[in-house]
């Protein structure tokens, strides 16, 4: 069975239908890619799987349960981390401060009502280490640059220590040391066996990355299949591989 699995996720704003019957898997122990051009559907996609948004129809199981629904805090606990939850950061807390927020369900003031237990501290110190970016832990969040708070993003959403981590196009704004970096770090995070669902508009890192690829267009799933045939398949060439 598939780590996570959507079976006909539908999601409308007014008339706008975002998502559109969309199914597709995660295997665990994969980095499954999601594409398509702007406005397919992507985010929202992203937004039902980690609760930030309720589908209007549909089913989503992690791990052969349903979290359909389900809020965010919720979502975390079963054991799925999604980046962006960095990317809004509490930026007059330093780096440190916003790894351990991570971890708290739901009670954001419980940090600031009590010092930093020592395993925690050790454990964001190793993260920060792993990602390169120990050195900041003091820092307050907001002087960190765009690329400093990717890591950030990625170090914290470990924190957790989610057996499925969504990211939000970890490519985007960054240059190509940093990069490296990144794709480094999320195949040794792989090889431990965590899984990954990456929407990511650089095909390069697609190729690279992906055990497996998703593509949507217009809120609907039209192929899932390796990186090889996605690249090769008509469907994707015509009409998606030259905006996404």
């Amino acid at each position: 069975m598939p780590l996570l699995q959507l079976r006909d996720v539908t999601k409308a704003y007014g008339g706008i239908i975002a998502v559109n019957g969309a199914s597709f898997d995660v295997a665990e122990g994969e980095i499954t890619a999601l594409i398509g051009p702007n406005g397919a559907g992507k985010t929202t996609a992203f937004d039902t799987i980690s609760g930030v948004v309720v589908p209007d129809s549909g089913a989503i199981t992690f791990d052969g349960e349903d979290i359909t629904g389900l809020m965010s805090h919720v979502i975390t606990k079963h054991g799925l981390g999604r980046t962006f939850q960095i990317t809004r950061e509490l930026s007059d807390m330093t780096v440190l401060e916003n790894m351990v927020v991570s971890t708290i369900s739901n009670d954001l003031g419980s940090l600031l009502r009590s010092r930093i237990a020592a395993d925690e501290r050790d454990r964001a110190m190793e993260l920060l280490a792993f990602v390169g970016i120990e050195r900041l832990a003091d820092e307050p969040a907001k002087s960190l640059s765009y690329g400093q708070r990717k890591l950030l993003e990625f170090a914290a959403v470990l924190m957790t220590e989610p057996r499925l981590i969504l990211l939000d196009e970890p490519a985007g704004g960054v240059n190509p040391a940093l990069l490296e970096r990144i794709m480094d770090r999320i195949e040794e995070i792989n090889r431990k066996g965590v899984s990954f669902l990456i929407v990511e508009h650089n095909m390069d890192v697609v190729m690279r990355l992906s055990h497996s690829v998703v593509v949507m267009a217009h809120g609907q799933v039209i192929l899932q299949d390796t990186p090889q045939v996605v690249r090769e398949d008509h469907r994707v060439l015509d009409a998606y591989l030259g905006d996404v």
